[in-house]
């Protein structure tokens, strides 16, 4: 039992890392006695549903931001953002021409913090680059 738990474990951090980039799950979620909430989200939200076959990673990423926009949460979608640069999967055009869809569905304040979270993760993805 305890090796089906650390395999769970390993798959979501693997799946994690594969989101939003190498060493993402190390440091948000270290591997010494996770709290309940920390196992959850790595065992059963990356190892079982963001792995899940029915849509790519990008179309999951893409929800994501539509949801956490709606919620005007400039940092949650700052981590998406940064992931799908990362991953090529979204260049910083269409994450931008997203703020502006988003805008007339979320409403204009929440886009507004949108606004900020796509324009950071450009930013700091940018100085990854230049590294």
């Amino acid at each position: 039992m305890a090796r089906d738990k650390d395999d769970r474990w390993n798959r979501g951090r693997e799946v994690m890392d594969d989101v939003y980039g190498e060493g993402f799950s190390a440091t948000y979620y270290p591997v010494e006695r996770p709290q309940p909430y920390h196992r959850e989200t790595v065992e059963h939200l990356f190892g079982d549903v963001w792995s899940r076959p029915g849509l790519p990673v990008r179309d999951r990423r893409l929800l994501v931001i539509g949801a956490t926009a709606a919620l005007g949460r400039a940092d949650l979608v700052r981590i998406q953002a940064l992931g799908a640069l990362r991953n090529g999967e979204l260049t910083p055009g269409e994450l931008r021409e997203g703020v502006l869809q988003l805008a007339y569905y979320t409403g204009w304040g929440n886009a507004t913090a949108v606004d900020r979270g796509i324009e950071e993760a450009i930013a700091d993805h940018e100085k990854e680059e230049a590294e």
